[in-house]
């Protein structure tokens, strides 16, 4: 009887992650085993012959200069990331506490990360116009007569996308840290005020310790979405000026989808997951000295 009640039980386990696992199926595991296969080829979506390269688009790539300029790209890309945690949890911080508006400016602060990507991307360039941006504008009326080009110049286009980002992600990253926040003990920051900690101490030594696995999570996923990321890229710069802002998920995307050379691309998307590959393990070995439970 039990055992025939547990058979049950488990179909209908399978019964309900089914349409979920179908969908895996369908959309990632069977399109990533093809696209491990089209990387050994020199498929073009036009034309319908398929021919098997070996490791010709694997050499292509690490022969090609614009690669290491993506690459680098994302890597400067990636700095986003754990600024835009630290300054969320400051202001996480600041708001698990009672100040004035506080359910508003929560509201205020997450509204971005709901916010369409077009939206943000005509807004942002309007702001950092270099000649008559309101943010330029504000840096020449404090005295700074030739303010950077932001989006405009290769030298500061990356970091403009980085500040873009930091602000997009600052929202998001400020909830889950409130909700780690509110999980702590009050008696814990009692006790350290009685025992005469200042606040910045009771930070540093009680509630950064206590929110770790809270930060762990965040720099996990921020870097593999900030990785896989290129719709603001594409809707602000297309990439530009002169490949300066293009990183390697957009590089996978134009080489698949605006010169059909689906092999190549498929050479450079399992690099980019490899790079993920490496981030992830490398976090989770050093998480063990960081990281409180």
């Amino acid at each position: 009887m039990n055992k025939s009640w547990m058979k049950r039980q488990s179909r209908l386990g399978y019964l309900f992650i089914g349409p979920n696992m179908l969908g895996v199926l369908l959309f990632f595991i069977i399109p990533a085993a093809y696209s491990f296969y089209l990387m050994f080829t020199d498929y073009k979506f036009m034309d319908p012959e398929i021919h098997f390269v070996g490791l010709d688009n694997i050499s292509r790539m690490l022969g090609d200069e614009l690669f290491y300029v993506a690459l680098k790209n994302t890597l400067i890309f990636l700095l986003a990331v754990p600024v835009s945690i630290l300054l969320a949890f400051i202001v996480a911080v600041i708001l698990n506490k009672s100040v004035y508006f506080q359910k508003t400016l929560r509201a205020l602060y997450f509204m971005p990360y709901i916010t369409s990507g077009v939206a943000i991307a005509f807004v942002w360039m309007l702001l950092f116009q270099p000649t008559s941006g309101p943010i330029n504008g504000f840096l020449r009326g404090i005295g700074i007569a030739h303010p950077p080009g932001w989006l405009s110049t290769t030298e500061t286009s990356m970091y403009a996308i980085d500040i873009i980002w930091i602000w997009f992600m600052l929202g998001y990253n400020m909830i889950i840290f409130l909700a780690a926040l509110q999980e702590i003990p009050e008696e814990l920051m009692e006790a350290a005020k009685i025992d005469g900690a200042r606040p910045w101490q009771s930070i540093r030594r009680i509630v950064w310790p206590l929110v770790s696995p809270t930060t762990f999570l965040l720099l996990i996923t921020g870097l593999i979405m900030t990785i896989k990321n290129f719709g603001i890229i594409q809707a602000i710069t297309q990439g530009g000026p002169g490949n300066s802002t293009t990183v390697l998920s957009l590089f996978i995307y134009q080489n698949a989808f605006r010169y059909y050379e689906m092999g190549y691309a498929a050479a450079i998307s399992w690099a980019l997951f490899a790079i993920i590959m490496i981030f992830t393990v490398f976090q989770w070995v050093g998480q063990k000295r960081w990281v409180h439970y």
